[in-house]
């Protein structure tokens, strides 16, 4: 199976990861998601970032926020509304919100 997972907030607990077992995982930052891909915890960044996964993050989220792709860590793609219907459409058999 692929499947997309839509984040769409910061506290998390990523366990819920830990139990799904794709074959390809998408993991796409929205809402206050977007943080993963911004802030550094301790120095490091986001745990949620250390999935076998292709990882974006909503460019419109991102800027209501006060950031631009300047700020986004390097595994993460920063993608329009667009971007993520091609993504459902095209790439992913399964969403999931989470």
């Amino acid at each position: 199976m692929k499947l997309v997972a839509f984040v769409s907030d910061y506290r998390m607990p990523v366990d819920t990861l830990d139990r799904l077992k794709p074959e390809k995982l998408g993991i796409i930052l929205v809402q206050n998601g977007v943080y993963h891909a911004t802030t550094k915890e301790n120095g490091n960044p986001s745990s949620l970032l250390n999935y076998s996964a292709d990882y974006f993050v909503l460019q419109e989220d991102l800027e209501t926020r006060g950031y631009t792709s300047s700020d986004v860590d390097s595994k993460v793609k920063v993608i329009s509304l667009g971007d993520v219907v091609d993504l459902i459409f095209n790439d992913y058999e399964k969403t999931a919100w989470l």
